[in-house]
């Protein structure tokens, strides 16, 4: 796929761009250099392949999922203003 000059300007006045000629021409050049890497790289055979999370073989330390601080939920409801069924009501916003 290759842009022309007449769809740089399309899809700036879509944008809401400002180019000017010389502009354009530079703009046309660099996209359509990155059309040309995207189909060089959807040309590679990658069948067998399977798919990365990342680029390295990374693993993430993780801890023990373990409770750490205390229940003090009714401590809270206590001095909420006010509380339902364990929920905090609040006033309305959007009406």
């Amino acid at each position: 796929m290759s842009l022309t000059l007449d769809d740089i300007q399309r899809i700036a006045r879509l944008a809401r761009i400002r180019l000017e000629d010389g502009e354009a021409a530079k703009t046309q050049s660099h996209l359509n250099g990155l059309f040309a890497l995207v189909a060089q790289m959807q040309a590679v055979d990658t069948a067998g392949i399977p798919p990365m999370a990342h680029a390295r073989d990374v693993h993430q330390r993780l801890r023990a999922d373990v409770v750490t601080e205390p229940d003090r939920r009714d401590a809270f409801q206590a001095i909420a203003p006010q509380t339902e069924a364990g929920l905090y009501l609040v006033p309305r916003v959007v009406e």
